[in-house]
């Protein structure tokens, strides 16, 4: 089969296509014909040697995918062979098959194509155990997404609206705002062109958020303001 190979840590660019052995599965694995895989920033920095594990070279990066399952492995009894899954790898995914964990991999919902599947475990798995694990988002809380048009940062809007929160998005363009929009924010906030501690003052009629949702995990800034909350949701 082909794979996607990270031969020396370094620049993407290095990566090789190349004719690798396919996997077996064992207890507990499947092996899945991979359909589409998800691209994340941390397959990047894993690439690169600078992510908080390094994988043994040579060594296929991509962290999520989806697929059919072509064999299962000693010990799986919830999949068979054809089933449409998706998984979270850590690494491994930009190749024709791999070898998954089968109590980290899930059947597809129908109505799910392969390409949306390959996205979700990453993105909404994050933000998910971000804002229901930790910061324990309640309905009627209002939550504060910075980042908000990236993959993590849009998760949390969704759920954030599913959980029944008023979610003000923040993002650096009129057009991603857009976008927040329409996976449910309630109000936005352009950190580029508006004065973003004035602009919640003004939203939140000076009570400031519940929780801070911070997909960059940078240090909050006015934190002892008013306008932060007890919880920060930082990943």
């Amino acid at each position: 089969m082909k794979a996607v190979l990270c031969k020396n840590f370094g620049p993407i660019e290095n990566l090789v296509v190349e004719e690798v052995e396919s996997p077996q599965a064992r207890k507990n694995q499947v092996l899945i014909s991979v359909k589409a895989c998800g691209v994340n920033f941390p397959d990047i920095l894993i690439s690169q040697g600078l992510y908080q594990f390094k994988p043994t070279l040579p060594f296929s990066p991509g962290g999520e995918i989806a697929g059919v399952v072509k064999e299962v492995g000693e010990g799986v009894s919830h999949l068979k062979p054809g089933d449409r899954v998706f998984t979270l790898l850590g690494w491994g995914g930009f190749a024709e098959e791999v070898v998954a964990d089968a109590r980290a991999t899930f059947p597809i919902p129908p109505g799910m194509d392969f390409i949306t599947a390959s996205s979700v475990m990453m993105t909404y798995g994050t933000t998910y155990h971000a804002l229901v694990d930790r910061a324990q988002l309640q309905a009627g809380e209002t939550l504060l997404v910075l980042g908000a048009a990236g993959g993590v940062g849009l998760a949390a809007v969704d759920i954030g609206r599913a959980l029944g929160a008023k979610v003000i998005a923040a993002a650096s363009t009129d057009e991603k705002l857009a976008l927040c929009r329409e996976y449910g924010a309630s109000e936005t906030i352009n950190y580029q062109s508006e004065d973003l501690r004035e602009r919640l003052k003004t939203l939140t009629q000076n009570e400031g958020v519940d929780i801070v949702y911070d997909p960059w995990a940078e240090p909050m800034p006015n934190r002892h303001s008013g306008l932060w909350p007890g919880r920060v949701a930082i990943w």
